[in-house]
């Protein structure tokens, strides 16, 4: 897909992997909105060239008014990226006390559930769109993690979301063929990132230490690159793609 004029979405767009997103598919040519919960942040973040709107993932009519905003504003969506993600670190057992089922509801909410409400409501808004050259109507793509087949200590909720948005990414990828939108899925190793900032030095080192080449973290611009070549490569469709250096 060209993303000359066409419409983006991109969520968790206030910082990291997602801040990036947007700036590199409004580079590219696209009328850029970022979502996110903090609009303080976001505000800030998006500048004078690009859209934010205050939305929190994990509440569906928030969502619904968010696509909404997108249609009204552009008149289409062509694009939607899903960055917005939380870590809930917490051991399942620790100190005799057990994960907090709170704390299990709100990584499942944002990550999991959150995704699913992107899709599906991006899904819809794409599915009125004329079909492009390609055929193509649409792209989604939702970020995963290297969490999701090599989960940390203290990663049960957040691993469990991760490899949920690998597992959901086929099934939906199926699904919305006979719409002409595809549906990708990144998962990335370990990046340099506010999230990644509050992990230990120990694991972080450790992780790193496993690397190929070029040992050293991730950079954003790095991920969103990825994010542009899915968009622009229309053969690329129901499959996640790693981003690791190698990482085993």
């Amino acid at each position: 897909m060209d993303l000359q004029d066409k419409v983006a979405v991109v969520t968790g767009a206030a910082s990291g992997l997602g801040l990036a997103t947007c700036k590199a598919l409004a580079a590219a040519g696209a009328k850029v909105v970022g979502f996110d919960l903090d609009a303080g942040r976001l505000a800030e973040a998006m500048g004078a060239d690009m859209t934010g709107v205050a939305v929190d993932v994990a509440d569906e009519a928030s969502v619904k008014a968010g696509i909404d905003a997108v249609l009204a504003r552009h008149g289409a969506l062509h694009v939607s990226v899903n960055c917005a993600g939380v870590l809930g670190p917490c051991k399942t057992l620790s100190k005799g006390q057990l994960f907090p089922t709170d704390l299990w509801n709100r990584v499942i909410g944002v990550n999991l559930t959150g995704t699913f409400n992107m899709i599906r409501y991006a899904a819809l808004a794409m599915s009125a769109n004329e079909a492009g050259p390609t055929g193509e109507r649409g792209v989604i793509i939702s970020t995963a993690s290297g969490a999701a087949k090599a989960g940390q200590m203290g990663q049960a909720a957040y691993s469990a979301t991760k490899a949920g948005v690998i597992g959901m990414m086929l099934p939906v990828a199926r699904d919305l063929a006979e719409h002409g939108i595809r549906v990708m899925a990144i998962s990335p190793g370990l990046f340099e990132t506010g999230m990644s900032a509050g992990m230990p030095q120990k694991v972080s080192d450790g992780l790193i230490d496993k690397m190929l080449f070029p040992r050293r973290m991730g950079q954003a611009d790095e991920f969103a690159a990825l994010v542009r070549h899915i968009v622009e490569n229309p053969y690329l469709n129901a499959n996640n793609i790693d981003i690791d250096c190698g990482t085993r």
